[in-house]
């Protein structure tokens, strides 16, 4: 036999109802900090070098993904029909 119960409540009654904590305050001061700090933060971010680290780090990322295609392609060519192992 299959029984089907569908409860409506909030959040807030389901947590209550399982004996569970409410972490609301704790959450809403965790996102509190974390505001304060990018606030602070705002001040020293300087977009101009964020961009230049981040698109250097897209070009280097994808030097290195070429390198190790190429490396793969020379290797596989390497022993293409000649039955060796490549050390």
């Amino acid at each position: 036999m299959k029984c089907t119960v569908n409860v409506e409540c909030t959040p807030q009654e389901a947590r209550a109802f399982l004996g569970l904590p409410d972490v609301e305050p704790l959450n809403d001061f965790v996102v509190e900090q974390m505001r304060l700090k990018v606030e602070q933060n705002m001040q020293s971010m300087q977009p101009e070098e964020i961009i230049k680290t981040w698109s250097s780090l897209g070009i280097t990322a994808q030097d290195q993904f070429f390198k190790l295609f190429q490396s793969a392609a020379k290797a596989s060519m390497g022993s293409f029909g000649t039955g060796k192992d490549i050390k």
